[in-house]
Formats: C-alpha cells, sequence, structure tokens
C-alpha cells in the first residue's frame, strides 16, 4: 500500500510541476511568477531551443492542463503542497526532480496550503513554438 502511494504521489508530482513549468497559456492566475532565466538554441541540433525559467506559485495559483513542444525538466527549490483537481493534497519536496517528455498532458492542479511553491525548469523545445499548449 505504502509503495502505491508513493508512486501515486510522484505521479501527481510530476503532473503538477510540469503544469507549472508549461508557460503563461497554462497559467491561470497572477499568483505565478514565471521569470525566464536563460534561453538559447540548443548547439548543434537546428530548431530547438533551452529555456531555463524560475517558477513561483503562491498558494491558491492554478495551473491548467497543458503539454510542450518537447521535454521539461523540473527542480523542486522550495516544496509546498499541490491540489489535483479531484484528489487529495499532495506534497512536492525541495530536492525532486521531475521529467516530462514531448507531448505528456501535465498540470490540472491548485498550489495549496501556506508555502509559495518554487522551481527551476528548463525546456527543450521546438523553436517557435508556443512553450505550452492547452490540453483537455
Amino acid at each position: 500500500m505504502m509503495l502505491r502511494q508513493r508512486r501515486l504521489s510522484g505521479l501527481v508530482a510530476l503532473l503538477v510541476f510540469a503544469a507549472v513549468l508549461a508557460g503563461p497559456s497554462a497559467l491561470s492566475d497572477d499568483r505565478l511568477k514565471r521569470t525566464v532565466l536563460r534561453q538559447a538554441d540548443l548547439t548543434g541540433v537546428d530548431g530547438i531551443e533551452v529555456i531555463v525559467t524560475l517558477i513561483e506559485a503562491e498558494p491558491g495559483a492554478g495551473i491548467a492542463l497543458h503539454t510542450h513542444h518537447g521535454d521539461e525538466f523540473l527542480y523542486v527549490l522550495e516544496g509546498g503542497m499541490i491540489q489535483p483537481k479531484g484528489k487529495e493534497p499532495v506534497p512536492m519536496k525541495a530536492g525532486q526532480s521531475l521529467h516530462f517528455p514531448r507531448g505528456m498532458v501535465h498540470g490540472g492542479f491548485t498550489v495549496v496550503g501556506d508555502k509559495t511553491l518554487k522551481v527551476l525548469t528548463t525546456h527543450v523545445v521546438d523553436k517557435g513554438k508556443p512553450l505550452a499548449v492547452p490540453a483537455d
């Protein structure tokens, strides 16, 4: 039972962090601050860019379901709690890292509790396409 809960928590965490990293189209309100720290072409690969972003999600911030035109990597700098729609809250712990492959739907949660969730994201995505694409 405990292993199942860990796996479920890990999956939820992945979905949540991916949403945080998604970008403006996935952000549902102004309680999310997204700061691009670095953006550059991927050396030796035409049409691919890397975007490094700091995301700060205050309690009450919501992230819509979305996908990306590439991979997203996330690292939790300061933990907090998230609550996927219709599910119990899940802790996001500092030091946790996640990977969302191209096209994987993630997000669909709200930051709950009293702590701002801070994550560092790295997107390796198709240049010139929207960073995030809304998903149903």
